[in-house]
């Protein structure tokens, strides 16, 4: 349905073009004179504007401007009984969305015009929308280095499709947050998200989590439930830790994405389901499917767009707005007034391993606003495995460096690379050869390495 405005001063065909769109269930007014249509361009708001182009006192040009001052989208429909080029290359450089011959298929051609306009106002609104609804979920991602940044792009692209996708990423990255990113940018946001964690349950439990189950299908099913797969129609179901699920549920969650349908525990009947799922991971799947601890098939179909989460060590940069943004959160829930964290604490920090990722960031931060006494965290709220000599153990620095499904050797040390010319670079103020004597290189060597890598 939409709100339409008729300017012509044929009063019968305003009458005839107001039964037409009525009958269509639009909302439409009608005038007769360039005045009137003033008066109602001033104090409404319509999806269409339909005006014939000669008119006693003025033109349908004049319409279409009047329109463009009160509303910069407003769609213009002009009408002519006797066309020229003139008067149609003109109409079209002032904004005209279309220009109709008055002819015996006056009506049907504007019915067809009338649809395209609102559909195409329709579309941009949703855009809007989408794009407000994108921001504010990747704004709850925090994260400034290009990796996280390039993370924020991908999440933009894929959010609109309707594929299944995996993220992966070590323990504490933060996969859930990405996944509620997503849902949140998606077409879906306004459906349920639905996260389950695959290894909280055991086999038994989780079958009858995801496909619900009927009243008498075993011993405490007392009434009918409902699964997690046909609650979270229309919108999202989140599958964290999927590399825990069984064989033996994996060919039954495999089925139910085939078929797009579930069968409750003791059911009879298949019920449909509509639902966009993202699985996530911080086991190497690959290797599961040729360890034949995960299936194949199932491994392809949820992942159709993988998604890698990288770890805090890789994106230094970010620790220390990531550690305020905890800081902020932590000392308002404990009602404290911390300024900041002092500059010793926040090269610890920013020289930490984190092997528990943002997790365990965020966990260090609460512990440091609830043992601080002084106005801002200060090395003697942190714990001592940030502080000692021994801040990150050997084993424990080659484990957070080599995990057990290994690494992308070069990118990792790409990534090392550039956070040491960053760090050098904001130690040396930005003087480069000041920089460069730092890591004991020559000053042709820094440079070529910052063009390398774009600072």
């Amino acid at each position: 349905m939409a709100n339409l405005l008729v300017v012509d001063d044929e009063k019968s065909l305003c009458e005839m073009l107001d039964i037409t769109f009525r009958k269509d269930g639009h909302r439409i007014e009608t005038v007769t004179a360039l005045d009137q249509a003033r008066k109602k361009l001033s104090s409404n708001i319509y999806d269409v504007i339909i005006s014939d182009i000669r008119m006693p006192e003025g033109s349908g040009l004049d319409v279409l401007r009047m329109a463009r001052e009160t509303d910069e989208e407003a769609k213009v429909i002009l009408m002519t009984a006797a066309a020229s080029l003139e008067s149609a290359i003109e109409a079209v450089k002032t904004g005209a969305f279309d220009y109709i011959l008055k002819t015996p298929s006056l009506v049907d051609e504007l019915r067809l015009a009338v649809n395209r306009a609102v559909e195409l106002r329709e579309i941009r609104q949703e855009n809007r929308s989408m794009r407000r609804q994108l921001k504010r979920g990747l704004e709850s991602m925090l994260g400034q280095s290009p990796v996280m940044k390039a993370l924020k792009e991908l999440i933009a692209t894929v959010a609109s499709t309707g594929s299944n996708i995996l993220i992966t990423g070590e323990s504490g990255t933060g996969k859930e947050l990405v996944a509620r990113a997503m849902h949140a940018c998606s077409p879906r946001r306004e459906g349920p998200f639905v996260p389950v964690n695959c290894g909280a349950f055991p086999e038994t439990l989780l079958e009858s989590e995801l496909f619900g189950y009927v009243k008498g299908a075993f011993t405490g099913a007392n009434s009918n439930r409902q699964g997690l797969l046909e609650a979270a129609g229309g919108g999202t179901l989140f599958l964290d830790e999927i590399g825990e699920m069984s064989l033996a549920m994996q060919v039954k969650l495999l089925r139910s994405l085939q078929e797009r349908t579930v069968r409750p525990l003791g059911g009879a009947t298949e019920v449909p389901v509509d639902v966009r799922l993202i699985t996530a991971t911080n086991r190497n799947l690959q290797k599961a499917v040729e360890d034949k601890s995960f299936r194949e098939d199932l491994y392809y179909r949820i992942s159709v767009i993988p998604v890698e989460i990288p770890p805090l060590r890789d994106r230094t940069e970010d620790i220390s707005l990531l550690a305020t943004h905890f800081l902020n959160e932590f000392s308002k829930k404990m009602s404290k007034h911390l300024s900041g964290i002092s500059r010793d604490a926040l090269t610890m920090l920013e020289g930490y391993a984190w092997p528990g990722n943002v997790r365990e960031l965020e966990n260090t931060i609460e512990r440091a606003v609830a043992l601080e006494k002084g106005d801002e965290i200060t090395l003697r709220s942190l714990p001592d495995k940030l502080c000692g000599p021994s801040a990150t153990p050997m084993s424990e620095r080659h484990e957070a460096l080599v995990p057990s499904e290994g690494v992308k050797f070069e990118e990792r040390v790409a990534s090392v690379e550039r956070s040491y010319l960053q760090a050098a670079l904001q130690q040396a103020g930005g003087v480069r050869t000041r920089a460069a004597e730092l890591l004991g290189m020559s000053y042709r060597s820094f440079r070529h390495y910052a063009k390398k890598y774009g600072l």
